[in-house]
């Protein structure tokens, strides 16, 4: 009886082990897909920085022009 027990619990010991695997490679895999995500998120955080300055830089020769061709108020 005891040789059965313990079979019993190398038995499920054994499946534990592989449950365990299983959600190791699965935790690789969404760590390599977060470290993308947090790069593409970072590109697009610098995308819109450029266009931020891009358009302060439109306005300041926009109020530039409309000074100069007297159409401010």
């Amino acid at each position: 009886m005891n040789e059965k027990v313990e079979n019993l619990v190398l038995e499920h010991l054994r499946v534990i082990r592989g449950d365990v695997t299983v959600i190791k490679d699965d935790i690789r895999g969404l760590k390599a897909e977060m470290t993308s995500m947090r790069q593409h998120m970072a590109a697009v955080m610098t995308l819109q920085e450029h266009d931020h300055t891009d358009i302060a830089s439109i306005k300041v020769r926009l109020d530039r022009i409309e000074r100069r061709l007297e159409l401010t108020d």
